[in-house]
């Protein structure tokens, strides 16, 4: 008598991580989705799962997408990617998720990344020669010293 695994690759119930992922439009590819599990950014359970690892309704992935990090579970198992819409119906996001995010929203919002204010990289051959004519008006060294106090022996 054979008997099948319970978690068979042609369970109707289950379905792989990766290709969820990239039902649910979480990511643009699946190869993306495995790049992404295999750097450790994708929780099932609380427990770091590989591309393979089969998925059940009701299951909780925990995942990030570049700054956003969310924690979803799993309602439906769809074999084929869909519109934005039906994608969205895939999973239900969890309150605290929810609020974690506008929360992180909310505080990129204040306090912007220090790199966003380099708009134009190095500067030009115009700049430098501006930086230089300012500096020249600074004198030789513009930083006070102890060194340069006349008073000192």
């Amino acid at each position: 008598m054979r008997t099948t695994p319970a978690h068979s690759p042609h369970d109707a119930n289950a379905m792989r991580l990766d290709k969820w992922l990239w039902c649910a439009r979480f990511y643009k590819t699946r190869a993306l989705a495995v790049h992404e599990i295999d750097k450790g950014r994708v929780q099932v359970n609380g427990q770091n799962a590989k591309p393979a690892r089969e998925l059940r309704v009701g299951d909780t992935v925990a995942l990030r997408q570049g700054w956003v990090e969310r924690t979803v579970v799993v309602r439906v198992l769809s074999p084929m990617r869909g519109s934005a819409p039906v994608a969205q119906q895939l999973y239900e996001e969890t309150p605290e998720s929810i609020a974690a995010r506008e929360q992180a929203a909310q505080a990129r919002r204040l306090a912007p990344e220090p790199a966003s204010a380099l708009r134009d990289g190095r500067p030009t051959k115009r700049d430098r020669r501006n930086i230089d004519q300012v500096q020249r008006g600074w004198g030789a060294r513009w930083s006070a010293s102890v060194d340069d106090d006349p008073t000192r022996p």
